[in-house]
């Protein structure tokens, strides 16, 4: 019988996006619900093949830090890329830790990037029928989560 359905697998890297953030925004913190942050979205640097452009102003990035130390975090924001077209960028991701580190995370306090599992599901809104295929597929985004930036690499899922 043909494998009529196999599906290539793998990832293509589309584009990555520097984003300058300001601090964290403390809402709240209990043993219950974890720490409520907010994180603004200043500015950014976007790069890739066909996609370089910068990070609008005003986006905001949402986290929760769970007592576990998990963060689960739902960050929205807007590009402006050099040839004109807007995208808005809805990006849901977790961040985690080893358990030895998670009463620094619940503190507020960063630690080696090196040293946690980022990783966040991107959706895109586009009005230019050029990016109109980013609505039309499925991405990943790895993440780094460094003191005043985050770096996000996008990749397209085959």
């Amino acid at each position: 019988m043909d494998d009529i359905h196999a599906i290539e697998t793998g990832l293509e890297e589309v584009f990555s996006i520097k984003i300058v953030v300001g601090k964290p925004i403390f809402i709240g913190q209990d043993e219950n619900v974890g720490r409520r942050q907010l994180i603004k979205i200043i500015s950014g640097e976007v790069m890739g093949k066909g996609f370089t452009g910068s990070v609008l102003p005003g986006g905001v990035d949402s986290q929760i830090i769970r007592p576990d130390g998990k963060c689960e975090l739902s960050a929205r924001y807007a590009i402006q890329l050099d040839d004109g077209a807007a995208i808005y960028i809805e990006n849901t991701g977790i961040r985690t830790v080893p358990p030895e580190y998670v009463e620094d995370v619940k503190a507020g306090n960063f630690i080696d990037p090196g040293l946690y599992y980022f990783r966040a599901v991107p959706t895109f809104e586009v009005y230019d029928e050029k990016y109109k295929w980013l609505m039309n597929h499925m991405f990943v985004c790895y993440a780094t989560r460094l003191p005043d930036t985050v770096l996000l690499t996008f990749y397209k899922i085959q």
